[in-house]
């Protein structure tokens, strides 16, 4: 059974998405569309002349995408290109949402771009001294900056009036990540910092009766992981058997994976619950998230490859990967 958050649970809802353009964001984006917000899609890569810049990936996919896809599935999408690396242009977001919103009631922060800079698994786990620093230090702007400067100029929107969400989207529970070195330096720094950016952003909007949680998806079918696999959404279990042209299958741990969607029905689902103030400063998985609301994914599976990763492969749990769909 394919569950969604409640179609029209969220009419009325004006969420920000920054970092909407693909992977997460787009998938955050349109189920919030599904359950009828407005969403304003932000980010770099636009179909504008005019637009501020290409994103570090330069992808094909766009702003503009992700809005037409929000609308189609039942919300209103509107694309505005901006740089959350800049902060005049993060200012002016503010003040046109302002003008025609008056509000922010869901804002997610999930900004990263740095997902070519911080290497392929052969350069994973390189101590600092032979990492290129200046690309490293990139990635803590990317991943850290970009979310320090839309939080102070649109928090203030958010916390217009009481039952506001902050969503700060990472890799890794705050306890996963606590325990495990991930990457490098760098990685390992920006995403335990977003966890981080929930809890103290989470204790400064509690007065205003606004809410703030991390959230992490499991393993994401993003446009690029399923490029690098060679499949589509359509085919993606098609990567876990050999294929022609010497193609290695993906590692079985690529069963439990999800499509953007399944961490973007998270989002919707907390946005939806009244009593989401239960959630503050909290850092959770996508998975999680399921369990406790009961949405699934697009193709009606509940995948959990957190809690498959501490029970079973480092937990010492004989079990099935299926009982953990």
């Amino acid at each position: 059974m394919n569950v969604a958050p409640h179609e029209g649970s969220l009419r009325g809802r004006i969420a920000v998405v920054a970092g909407a353009t693909r992977g997460a964001g787009r998938g955050i984006a349109t189920a919030l569309g599904e359950a009828g917000a407005t969403v304003i899609c932000t980010g770099r890569s636009s179909t504008r002349a005019d637009a501020p810049t290409r994103s570090d990936y330069d992808r094909p996919e766009t702003i503009e995408e992700t809005a037409e896809l929000v609308t189609t599935l039942g919300g209103k999408g509107v694309a505005i290109a901006v740089d959350h690396l800049e902060p005049a242009q993060v200012a002016a977001l503010a003040e046109r949402i302002r003008a025609e919103h008056g509000r922010i009631d869901v804002l997610v922060n999930d900004i990263w771009g740095a997902e070519v800079l911080k290497g392929a698994p052969p350069q994973w786990n390189t101590p600092i001294w032979k990492l290129d620093l200046q690309k490293g230090l990139r990635i803590l702007r990317l991943g850290i900056e970009t979310h320090l400067v839309t939080s102070h100029y649109l928090l203030p929107l958010l916390v217009a009036q009481p039952g506001g969400l902050l969503i700060e989207v990472t890799d890794g529970t705050a306890d996963y990540n606590a325990q495990h070195y991930r990457i490098s330096v760098f990685y390992d720094l920006v995403k335990q910092s977003v966890n981080r950016l929930a809890f103290s952003q989470g204790r400064e909007l509690a007065p205003h009766g606004a809410t703030a949680v991390a959230i992490t998806p499991g393993w994401l079918r993003s446009e690029m992981m399923l490029e690098n696999f060679g499949v589509t959404e359509t085919n993606w279990r098609e990567a876990l058997t050999e294929r022609g042209g010497g193609r290695p299958p993906a590692p079985p741990d690529f069963a439990l994976s999800e499509s953007p969607r399944y961490v973007g029905r998270a989002v919707a689902a907390l946005a939806a619950d009244p009593d989401r103030g239960k959630w503050n400063q909290k850092s959770v998985s996508s998975g999680e998230l399921a369990r406790h609301y009961g949405f699934t994914d697009i193709d009606g599976s509940r995948p959990d490859i957190w809690r498959y990763t501490a029970e079973v492969r480092e937990g010492g749990k004989v079990a099935d990967p299926g009982d953990y769909r």
